[in-house]
């Protein structure tokens, strides 16, 4: 499973203002970013994510994925945080 392909099935259901994706072997790593995410609740924000993935995780292509999901407020704020860290 690469990394383009995974962008591409999230980017494809998705309006993102910025996606960040990491794999290590069969785990991935989502970071997405997008209006569509404001006023829904942290579950129903990750199934939006989750759901383009379906069918290759059950197929067992991707066995493990972490998804953090982000407004763009949100995330201007996170990456101001990162930086005083």
């Amino acid at each position: 499973m690469t990394i383009d392909t995974i962008k591409e099935l999230i980017q494809a259901a998705l309006v993102l203002e910025e996606l960040i994706v990491k794999v290590d072997g069969s785990q991935a790593s989502i970071t997405a970013v997008s209006e569509e995410f404001a006023d829904l609740s942290r579950v129903k924000k990750q199934q939006l994510v989750y759901a383009p993935l379906r069918e290759i995780i059950a197929s067992g292509e991707l066995h493990a994925v972490s998804i953090k999901t982000y407004t763009p407020t949100e995330w201007q704020r996170e990456k101001k945080l990162a930086m005083l860290s």
